[in-house]
């Protein structure tokens, strides 16, 4: 490892990095707690610790790497899970985390009746711990852990320990959820990793990294079909204006490790994501695609199923379930990536 050209000259951590929290005191997000995390490196991102930990602004220098809603952070609004109220308290961000039980349009059936996407994002956490870099211990690692539940009388009963974690002169956030059944029954269980990316490391020509063998949402599909570059990022586009936008599901490829890696690079700012996930946890990727007018987004989203419900998982046979005490454990790595990382020539192969 290189010398660290600030040891001896700093006094404190926070002149190179580490973990601030604080509490926002105007607009639509007033009163929610947030962490600002910055790694040193260019790179800093804002938690939102009142809804589930997940991440709202993320930077690279200049850059912005998220897209945000025109809403913005809100407070956790729980009882927003009905039909598509979700989308009253969808702010964008890096991360919007969807689950733990449900992932996908409202429905109800026999079971009971969900909302889009779940309950988790409108879930506080309670704070466990923060650890900060102590770079005169030779300690550069720190990391922020929650409790966040998603739980009724009666059942079902989820718990997600959730770790966001990072070292001092790396550019990545790691991502650690432990989900535990606290309940006497059977819970079900999907869980989607909602990232959401924007201008300017999404604009005209960036290129979208995954592979795998896709499925559209739709059969009808303007943008998943052969002979378009679906992996090409395009002007804003008429068709995506209100609700319109294009979804596929893939069958993400894994490495000789099982990993699996999807993202994307922007050649004319030389800067990019990428997002490593493990096949075994996590064996499919939704890309969402909405190139609207003021409203440019492009998602890539590791999750456990794809992105149809839990009615039709479990019609389907592929609900998950967690038994009473059972955990399940889930890790995502997110990399600012360069054209002479290493890996990085590699991954524009795929």
């Amino acid at each position: 490892m290189a010398p660290l050209p600030w040891i001896d000259k700093i006094s404190n951590h926070a002149q190179i990095g580490g973990i601030e929290t604080s509490v926002l005191d105007n607009g639509t997000g007033r009163g929610t707690r947030i962490a600002w995390i910055n790694t040193g490196t260019g790179l800093r991102y804002k938690v939102v610790l009142d809804r589930a930990m997940d991440i709202a602004d993320a930077f690279y220098n200049q850059h912005s790497l998220a897209w945000l809603s025109h809403l913005g952070i809100t407070p956790p609004q729980p009882f927003s899970h009905q039909g598509i109220d979700w989308l009253r308290t969808f702010g964008g961000g890096l991360l919007v985390t969807c689950g733990l039980s449900h992932i996908g349009g409202p429905e109800a059936d026999s079971w009971g009746e969900r909302g889009l996407h779940g309950l988790i994002s409108n879930s506080p956490a309670e704070i466990e711990s923060i650890i900060q870099p102590d770079p005169a211990k030779g300690k550069l690692d720190f990391s922020i852990t929650g409790i966040i539940k998603e739980t009724k009388i009666f059942g079902p009963s989820l718990e997600m320990k959730r770790t966001l974690s990072g070292t001092l002169g790396k550019p990545s956030i790691h991502i650690h959820d432990e989900i535990v059944n606290c309940a006497n029954t059977p819970a079900p269980h999907m869980l989607l990793y909602h990232f959401n990316f924007g201008w300017p490391l999404i604009n005209e020509g960036a290129n979208l990294i995954w592979q795998g063998e896709l499925q559209p949402r739709k059969s009808d599909s303007k943008i998943f079909k052969a002979g378009y570059d679906y992996k090409k990022c395009p002007a804003p586009l008429d068709q995506h204006r209100g609700s319109g936008e294009d979804v596929a599901f893939i069958d993400a490829v894994a490495d000789e490790a099982g990993m699996c890696v999807a993202g994307v690079y922007n050649q004319e700012i030389d800067l990019g994501i990428a997002i490593r996930f493990s096949k075994r946890q996590l064996p499919w990727l939704t890309n969402w695609q909405h190139w609207g007018k003021g409203e440019y987004v492009v998602g890539l989203e590791p999750g456990t199923h794809r992105v149809i419900g839990q009615a039709k998982a479990r019609e389907q046979n592929e609900l998950i379930f967690i038994e009473p005490g059972e955990s399940r454990v889930y890790d995502v790595t997110l990399e600012v990536i360069f054209q002479d990382n290493d890996g990085k020539l590699e991954l524009l192969k795929t």
